[in-house]
């Protein structure tokens, strides 16, 4: 029978980290704090954590600098918990690889909630593990001038160059690619994503959508790749066939 979830709480506020172990605790979450990046990194040695409550204004490396080297080979769950309410923190945050972003000062239960969300969503990766050689790889497909490689996460053009994307660029060409000449709307992609809804303020998956844009089309002002859908969402038009 697996064991407790492990949470690693990485804050800087000895306060936060206290109320939050003892509410986690309470709902049977085995919890570690570190108050540093360096702290962060010995914890996981011994504390195969399956999910990160993770700050950004940590003392030393911060938040982005840390999801982003987390995420060069793990797939545990990241939630950045912050006081920074920028759009632009939240598109980076994402894009860097994490699975949901909270502001402080914010309610447990709906921590909670996000916290299960993300959890039911990484429940199948291998928490702080590499993924092993010989294991089998989804395929790669091909999509008007481009071949997503759905392994290795390398998006290559017809030429054979290789453009690089973002975790959240991946995962918002993936969704997009598994729904071809369908209609997403933006809480349809946002919830695929990152597995929380869209309000009428977050311009995370427009913002994304920007930039994936650029990579794919010739002419990213008028898309024929993935097209707008006035006051519907968006739809990704070309024909998709396994590589």
């Amino acid at each position: 029978m697996p064991g407790p979830t492990r949470i690693l709480i990485v804050d800087d506020d000895p306060q936060v980290g206290r109320l939050l172990s003892r509410y986690l605790e309470r709902e049977g979450f085995t919890i570690q704090v570190a108050h540093s990046a360096n702290q962060m990194r010995a914890a996981l040695k011994g504390f195969p954590a399956d999910l990160l409550i993770l700050d950004l204004g940590l003392p030393g490396d911060d938040g982005f600098t840390l999801t982003r080297e987390i995420r060069r080979d793990s797939s545990v769950g990241i939630i950045i918990l912050t006081d920074k309410d920028e759009p632009v923190d939240r598109v980076v945050g994402l894009e860097l690889g994490a699975d949901d972003y909270v502001t402080k000062p914010f309610d447990e239960r709906e921590l909670l909630a996000r916290i299960r969300t993300v959890l039911r969503r990484t429940q199948n990766r291998s928490p702080c593990r590499v993924a092993q050689p010989g294991s089998e790889q989804p395929p790669a497909v091909r999509f008007a001038e481009w071949r997503l490689d759905l392994g290795a996460r390398e998006l290559i053009s017809q030429s054979g160059e290789a453009v690089e994307l973002t975790s959240m660029e991946f995962e918002l060409l993936s969704v997009l690619i598994s729904n071809p000449n369908r209609v997403m709307s933006r809480d349809q992609l946002l919830e695929r994503c990152t597995g929380r809804s869209w309000d009428p303020f977050d311009r995370a998956i427009d913002t994304l959508m920007v930039k994936l844009r650029r990579k794919l089309e010739s002419d990213p002002k008028h898309p024929q790749i993935i097209k707008t859908v006035r006051g519907a969402g968006y739809v990704f038009t070309p024909t998709v066939q396994r590589a």
